[in-house]
C-alpha cells in the first residue's frame, strides 16, 4: 500500500534569494526571475503526480510565482483544479509564501458572458477560479487580452472593484496595445489601484513589446513586465534545429504549426544554437538570459513537462 508522504518544503528554498528575485516595477512585490506557468502540463489530461512533482521542485528552488488562467487545461478550468488540489494537499501551509495569478479574457464558457472584457465576465470568472483553486483571493488578477468593443473604463473599473473586494491584491493586463496600456495606467493610478505588471510575448524571435515601446513604457512608469512564451513554444531550444522530431508539439500540429519552420527560420535557429554553444550555454539558457537582460523585464514564465526540464530552465536565475 502506497501512502503519500506529506509535502515539506525545502528549508534551503531561499538560500539564493539575492539571485532569484527582482522587484516588480515600483511595487513592494518581488517576483522570481523565472516563474512557473500552468498553460500546459497541468490539465486533467496530464498526470497529477507529474504536475505535483514539478510544483514541488519549483517551490523548493524559490519559485514562488505560479501563473494560471481560467481556461488553462485542457479541458478549460482543469489547470486551476489541479492548483486547487495542490493547495489542499501540499501548499496550504505555504499560502502566504506563494504569489498566485489568474486571468480572464479568452473564451471560457458558452454564451455572451463567457469571453472578452465585460464586468460581468471578469467578476464571474474570478469567482469560479477561486472556487477551483480553493483560494480566498489571488495575488494577481489579469485582464487576459484587450477588448476592442467593451469600454476600457468598464474593464478597468471591474479590476478596481475586484481589488477593493479583497478577491485580488494586485491587477495586471496582458497583450494590450500601447495606447490602451497608457490609459489603463492612468485610470488605475487615479483610483489608487496601480497597475502592477504587464504580460506580453517577448523572446528572441518575437519582439513586439519592444518594437511597440511597451517595455520602455513599463520601465519608465514603474510597471513590471513578464514575458510569456520565452522559448517560443520550444523553437528556442535545440529540439527543432535538425527538423521536426517525432512526438514534439510541432509534430502534433497543435498550438505550434509545422509550416512556420521555414528554411530561413531553421537557419536562424541553428545560428542562435551555435552562438549559445560558443558561450557555454544551451540555446534555451541563452534565450532566457536574453529576455532577463532586456530593459524593464521582471520575470519570464516557463512551462515544464518534467522536473529535469525545469531544472535546466531555472539555471538562468543564478547569474
Amino acid at each position: 500500500m502506497n501512502i503519500k508522504q506529506p509535502y515539506i518544503a525545502s528549508p534551503h528554498r531561499y538560500d539564493q534569494q539575492e539571485n532569484i528575485y527582482r522587484r516588480c516595477g515600483n511595487s513592494g512585490v518581488l517576483l522570481p526571475k523565472v516563474s512557473l506557468g500552468f498553460w500546459h502540463n497541468f490539465g486533467a489530461v496530464d498526470p497529477y503526480t507529474r504536475s505535483r512533482d514539478i510544483t514541488h521542485y519549483a517551490f523548493d528552488h524559490g519559485i514562488t510565482h505560479f501563473d494560471l488562467a481560467n481556461n488553462y487545461g485542457p479541458p478549460y478550468g482543469t489547470a486551476e483544479e489541479t492548483m486547487g488540489k495542490l493547495m489542499l494537499e501540499d501548499f496550504a501551509p505555504y499560502r502566504d509564501e506563494l504569489f498566485i495569478s489568474s486571468k480572464a479574457g479568452y473564451d471560457m464558457w458558452e454564451g455572451p458572458y463567457g469571453n472578452w472584457g465585460s464586468r460581468k465576465y471578469l467578476m464571474a470568472s474570478l469567482d469560479q477560479s477561486l472556487r477551483r483553486m480553493n483560494l480566498d483571493y489571488v495575488d494577481l488578477f489579469y485582464s487576459h487580452r484587450y477588448d476592442p468593443v467593451t469600454p476600457l473604463e468598464e474593464t478597468l473599473q471591474a479590476l478596481v472593484d475586484i481589488v477593493r473586494s479583497g478577491k485580488a491584491l494586485y491587477v495586471g493586463i496582458s497583450r494590450w496595445p500601447l495606447e490602451a496600456l497608457k490609459f489603463a495606467d492612468e485610470y488605475l493610478r487615479q483610483r489608487d489601484v496601480p497597475l502592477l505588471i504587464y504580460q506580453g510575448k517577448l523572446n528572441m524571435l518575437e519582439r513586439e513589446p519592444q518594437e511597440e515601446h511597451i517595455t520602455d513604457y513599463c520601465a519608465e512608469h514603474g510597471i513590471g513586465f513578464i514575458s510569456f512564451s520565452p522559448l517560443a513554444q520550444g523553437l528556442l531550444t535545440d529540439r527543432y534545429i535538425n527538423g521536426i522530431p517525432e512526438g514534439s508539439r510541432m509534430s502534433r500540429d497543435s498550438s505550434l504549426k509545422s509550416d512556420i519552420l521555414t528554411p530561413e527560420l531553421l537557419a536562424q535557429l541553428r545560428t542562435y544554437n551555435d552562438e549559445a554553444l560558443s558561450k557555454g550555454y544551451t540555446l534555451a539558457e541563452m534565450a532566457l538570459r536574453w529576455i532577463l537582460d532586456q530593459r524593464g523585464v521582471t520575470s519570464v514564465l516557463v512551462g515544464a513537462s518534467s522536473t529535469a526540464q525545469l531544472e535546466k530552465n531555472i539555471r538562468c536565475m543564478m547569474e
